[in-house]
């Protein structure tokens, strides 16, 4: 029996694309860090932008199809100084609609570990 990839636990481009919105609604919902996603609501243009290559760089980094070919996690967080708490709660929004989706508990966690890894290319810098 072959393991389904992580792209395919997601549900391909169609679940990566929900979990996407979702996500970043929940950003643009949560008080920790809705500040610095709300100016997209007003550039709709730019936030389905930044959404896109969300969406490439999920399906690029969980074994789909395609490239990812936006800035590294570094170049993209540059000089907004992002704090621990505002990291914490990113990643709390993030494990919160893998949940809401009945994402299981082995591709959550999986998930989490993509996440720390990027820690220090996020954070303070």
């Amino acid at each position: 029996m072959v393991m389904a990839t992580l792209y395919e636990r997601l549900g391909g481009d169609g679940g990566i694309a929900a979990l996407v919105d979702e996500i970043v609604e929940a950003h643009m919902r949560n008080p920790q860090i809705e500040a610095r996603f709300t100016p997209y609501r007003d550039d709709p243009a730019h936030l389905e932008a930044v959404k896109g290559h969300l969406r490439e760089f999920l399906t690029s980094g969980s074994g789909g199809p395609g490239d990812y070919h936006g800035k590294s996690m570094r170049e993209a967080h540059r000089g907004l100084n992002i704090s621990e708490a505002e990291y914490m709660a990113a990643i709390d929004d993030i494990l919160a609609v893998l949940d809401r989706h009945e994402i299981d508990p082995q591709t959550r966690q999986k998930m989490l570990g993509i996440a720390y890894s990027l820690k220090d290319d996020i954070m303070h810098v």
